[in-house]
């Protein structure tokens, strides 16, 4: 299965590092199903332990409140296996690590997702960086993808997710409290 905005997004299974989580506890799964009846930002980024990747889900996870406001939940996701999410975790920011977390990251290492979500890069075996935002009846709404290089941002994120929940037609530049276009 392939990921295509308006269609069901493809299933997962994966094992996850959430915070709190120990050496012990650290390996339980999550499915998309268990996110049905919310909006998800699902979003891929290349490795751990690297440069760009963690401005991002460190912004993502210091506004995390504000997607947990308009019913969202944020899964971010690598290749790279539980224990290195879990490592990563572990390490403080001022020591290149993220620190403590507000959402989950999942484990794909046999990078089945990320080949479903079609931002596998097959020669180098990491994903690009796809942000996908799913509705809460699990179909595709967004989709964009960056090379390695660009980070992400946490404002169109927001905009975007909270423009879909309009469930109107949003112009250029919409923005919350902005009106949606009236046809007819």
């Amino acid at each position: 299965m392939s990921a295509k905005v308006g269609k069901p997004a493809p299933d997962f299974t994966m094992k996850v590092a959430k915070p709190g989580d120990t050496a012990v506890t650290v390996g339980t799964t999550v499915s998309l199903s268990d996110y049905k009846g919310k909006w998800l930002v699902f979003f891929f980024y290349p490795l751990d332990f690297t440069f760009v990747c963690p401005t991002e889900i460190t912004a993502l996870s210091d506004r995390f409140s504000e997607f947990e406001e308009i019913g969202a939940d944020v899964l971010g996701v690598s290749i790279d296996s539980q224990f290195s999410h879990l490592a990563w975790m572990n390490t403080p920011r001022d020591k290149h690590g993220l620190g403590e977390l507000n959402f989950p990251l999942a484990a794909d290492i046999t990078k089945s997702v990320a080949t479903d979500y079609g931002v596998l890069i097959e020669e180098a075996g990491i994903a690009l960086r796809g942000l996908f935002i799913i509705d809460p009846n699990g179909v595709l709404q967004y989709a964009v993808v960056n090379n390695l290089n660009i980070g992400r941002s946490t404002d169109e994120t927001l905009r975007v997710l909270q423009a879909l929940q309009t469930g109107g037609l949003c112009p250029s530049d919409w923005k919350p409290g902005k009106a949606t276009l009236k046809v007819g």
